[in-house]
C-alpha cells in the first residue's frame, strides 16, 4: 500500500522513534523510505555594537546545514540498511519546515509522511507552534503521526 514513506527528522529522540517505525512499515509493505531534514534558512544579521559576533556567510551556513543533515540523516540510512529497506535522503533549508516537508513528499513521489510530534498542548502549542500540525493541514499525502 505505501511504497515510499517520507520520514522528516530533526535528530531528536522522537524523530529516531519515527524513523524506526517508518523503516518497519516500509519493510512490511515492501516499500522504501526517504529521509528528509530541513535546516534553518540563512539570514543576514544586522550589526549590533553591544554584542560582538561574527557574521556567517551564506556559504558557511550552507556547509553547516549540510554537515548537520549528513549526521541526522545517517540515522535513517543506518536503520534502513539494518532492515534491508531501500533508502534515499535529502535536505533543504527554509524558515517554514512544514512547507519543505510537504514539497519533498510531492517531489519524491511519497505516498505517506510518517513523522513525530512532541504532543504539546495548550499555550505551549500556541506559542511554539507545531510543524506536524502544519504538515497535517497542508499535505495532500496521508500523514501518520507518532509520539
Amino acid at each position: 500500500m505505501f511504497r515510499n514513506i517520507l520520514v522528516p527528522t530533526d535528530g531528536s529522540a522522537l524523530s529516531r522513534k519515527a524513523i524506526k517505525r517508518a523503516v518497519q512499515l516500509a519493510k512490511e509493505q515492501k516499500g522504501r523510505v526517504t529521509g528528509f531534514y530541513v535546516g534553518p534558512a540563512w539570514q543576514p544579521r544586522l550589526r549590533d555594537d553591544s554584542i560582538s559576533y561574527r557574521v556567517v556567510s551564506p556559504e558557511e551556513h550552507a556547509a553547516s546545514v549540510k554537515k548537520t543533515a549528513t549526521r541526522v540523516l545517517s540515522v535513517v540510512r543506518t536503520e534502513a540498511a539494518k532492515a534491508g529497506v531501500p533508502c534515499t535522503t535529502a535536505y533543504g533549508t527554509d524558515d517554514f519546515p512544514y512547507m519543505k516537508i510537504v514539497e519533498a513528499a510531492t517531489r519524491n513521489g511519497c505516498d505517506l509522511i510518517l513523522m513525530a510530534t512532541h504532543g504539546r498542548r495548550g499555550i505551549s502549542r500556541l506559542l511554539l507552534g507545531s510543524e506536524t500540525s502544519k504538515v497535517l493541514a497542508h499535505s495532500k499525502v496521508p500523514v501518520l503521526v507518532c509520539r
